[in-house]
């Protein structure tokens, strides 16, 4: 059984509509049919309307545009930067993770200049830091990163306090959001986010290979102004594909995000939320029993993947799990590599039995 936050398990409804006759998506209008309908689906999941409305309750704002290129989600990461940065653009980045320090070096990839706001991985976003950023009349800044689930360590960032004062201070500064593993198992505030990134292969259980991206008419302003030379790392073509798209779409892909997406809204988008909160708040309560504690605090732990530590045996753990249970589950990344060990309730996976399934494995090789 596939546990991991991404790739998710795939279910059944997803991989038969997989399995249908191809479509070309260059010359059948239906392709066009479909991805206009998955855009449609993903505005609903993203809480946002094309008139600028929110759909689910909140303020609305400036309209946003969703596009879906072929490709993984860290394409949407590399791509909102190559947008959006040149050289000399200044971006800050505020980061208490792996992908939230990874921000600032697409910016130097693309020439831009990157100050990094970083903390520990196990803190929150450094809002002291940036508020005396921003209050340095001596500086200013075209472009503002964050991450909103760090899915290396399980976190989940409160983005308001940075958001408010990235508003209060300067209103011209665009901001880009990685919610590739928190966009559709908990609520992402889309509607003050100029960039919004997600992907198809975690809370959606799609198969990996689709980037999705909500984007406000003042990025879409700033990527003309900057005109970006490269065609794959570019969201500008994705804009207006009425006569064509820039490539040839993967239609595989989108057949089955449109599958899935179907299946998230007849749930329900409250249902869909409670499902990850549930079986969230059900993985750590047995991890608790375990004597396992979860990577940071339980109260920014994210709904969609907890992050257990086991310092020095996450390996040991994943090979034990795999061998003797068949279940895979997914160590940390990078220096925490071997002293965490994550679940995936994200997507199809995000159900109680499942969770129960893994932490009886659990039990039985610690």
């Amino acid at each position: 059984m596939l546990m991991t936050p991404g790739p998710t398990a795939v279910p059944a409804p997803v991989r038969d509509a997989m399995s249908r006759e191809l479509i070309n998506p260059d010359v059948d209008p239906e392709f066009h049919r479909i991805y206009d309908r998955l855009t449609d689906r993903l505005a609903t999941v993203y809480g946002i309307d094309p008139d600028g409305d929110a759909r689910d309750g909140s303020a609305g704002g400036a309209t946003r545009d969703v596009v879906v290129p072929g490709g993984e989600g860290i394409l949407g990461l590399e791509a909102a930067i190559a947008s959006l940065v040149e050289p000399g653009t200044e971006v800050l980045c505020l980061s208490n993770g792996l992908y939230g320090d990874g921000f600032a070096d697409f910016v130097a990839d693309y020439g831009g200049e990157a100050t990094l706001l970083s903390t520990d991985y196990d803190d929150p976003l450094p809002i002291a830091e940036l508020e005396s950023v921003l209050a340095d009349d001596d500086r200013e800044f075209d472009l503002a990163t964050m991450v909103h689930c760090e899915t290396p360590t399980g976190t989940l960032n409160d983005l308001g306090p940075a958001l408010d004062l990235l508003e209060e201070a300067d209103g011209e500064i665009c901001t880009v959001v990685d919610a590739v593993s928190s966009l559709g198992g908990v609520r992402v505030p889309t509607e003050r986010i100029d960039v919004c990134l997600g992907a198809s292969q975690k809370c959606f259980s799609a198969p990996p290979g689709l980037t999705t991206a909500a984007i406000s008419d003042r990025a879409w302003a700033a990527m003309e102004e900057r005109d970006p030379h490269s065609l794959y790392t570019n969201f500008l073509p994705w804009r207006d594909t009425s006569e064509g798209f820039p490539y040839t779409h993967l239609t595989t892909e989108v057949v089955a995000l449109d599958a899935a997406l179907g299946l998230w809204l007849d749930e329900g988008l409250d249902a869909v939320r409670e499902r990850h909160r549930t079986a969230a708040a059900r993985c750590r309560e047995r991890g608790a029993e375990l004597g396992l504690e979860p990577f940071p605090a339980p109260e920014r732990s994210s709904p969609t993947v907890t992050a257990f530590e086991v310092p020095g045996r996450a390996e040991e753990l994943q090979t034990r799990l795999r061998e003797e249970h068949d279940l895979l589950l997914a160590t940390g990344l990078g220096d925490l590599s071997d002293d965490i060990l994550r679940v995936g309730h994200m997507g199809h996976n995000a159900r109680i039995e499942r969770v129960d399934k893994v932490m009886d494995a659990l039990d039985d090789v610690l």
